[in-house]
């Protein structure tokens, strides 16, 4: 069965381009929309889901781990999430990354850095966490907790930017 064969370095390019992307205009403020929220952070998961399937050595521990990874980098999303600022602007919802934010960010680098270092001490094969799925699911729960901030502020959503 053919698939699409990306190169692992522009894979990360692109990746590292959409990241930084998302950060700078999160650190300027914008107006948050549905589609920003969620389409890249489901994109990226999306991505390390099929990394993850189409591995064939992965190992119940490695499953453990990954599974447990998710769950952790959304939780960490999460707390990010808190951190970000809301506002009122023009009459819809804009974010705006704080200082809390960048803090929350180091934070989490160092739990995340700290979690696979236990991992793989564990026994979970370096190259089973897909990076994409742990940025992924970070953002992911990120956006999960801006959006529900958002819909208890009140404050309309922006509309999603025709392109």
């Amino acid at each position: 069965m053919g698939g699409i064969c990306v190169n692992p370095w522009l894979l990360a390019a692109i990746i590292a381009v959409v990241v930084i992307a998302i950060v700078i205009k999160r650190m300027i403020g914008e107006p948050v929309n549905a589609r920003d929220l969620f389409v890249a952070p489901a994109i990226l998961t999306g991505i390390g889901i099929l990394t993850l399937i189409k591995r064939t050595d992965l190992t119940g521990t490695d499953l453990t781990w990954v599974i447990t990874g998710a769950v952790f980098g959304a939780a960490l999303g999460a707390l990010r999430g808190a951190t970000v600022q809301l506002v009122d602007k023009g009459g819809v919802l804009w974010q705006r990354y704080t200082g809390r934010t960048f803090l929350a960010v180091i934070g989490t680098l160092a739990l995340t850095a700290g979690f696979s270092i236990l991992a793989a001490k564990m026994g979970m094969h370096e190259n089973a966490r897909p990076l994409q799925l742990s940025i992924g699911v970070s953002f992911l729960g990120e956006s999960l907790m801006v959006g529900r901030r958002g819909m208890a502020s009140g404050i309309p959503f922006a509309p999603a930017r025709t392109r």
